[in-house]
């Protein structure tokens, strides 16, 4: 059975060429959502495995979004993996304060993410 990887970020080629390149050839089943908006509501309708979520987006930041989560007993059992552009120290400690299981700098090499999200898979149970 494929894991449900759910990727939320503005940048809707990043989210194509995850798509692509995780679908193609690993065990995932890719969903996509160009903004964390009504993210509680999302998360209990499509029940995925871990997210990938990028930590700078218009209207609710992923920072904000993954503080929601954690709120919510069934979401916060669901691995977070933070992403950005930015490799700022104070982000990353940000994002591990809530709740974040790890945290990725673009551009993300392909093998690199696929061990990330392995590791992620196996870190809230």
């Amino acid at each position: 059975m494929k894991k449900k990887i759910l990727v939320i970020d503005d940048e809707l080629d990043f989210l194509k060429i995850i798509k692509i390149s995780l679908e193609s050839t690993s065990n995932y089943q890719i969903i996509t959502l160009a903004n964390a908006k009504d993210i509680l509501e999302q998360v209990h309708l499509l029940k995925p495995d871990l997210i990938l979520m990028d930590i700078l987006m218009p209207g609710i930041k992923g920072i904000e979004a993954c503080e929601i989560l954690n709120q919510d007993a069934c979401a916060k059992m669901i691995p977070v993996i933070m992403l950005s552009a930015l490799d700022k120290d104070a982000d990353k400690l940000r994002a591990y304060k809530v709740g974040a299981v790890d945290f990725l700098t673009k551009p993300i090499e392909r093998k690199e993410l696929i061990e990330r999200i392995e590791k992620g898979l196996g870190s809230k149970k």
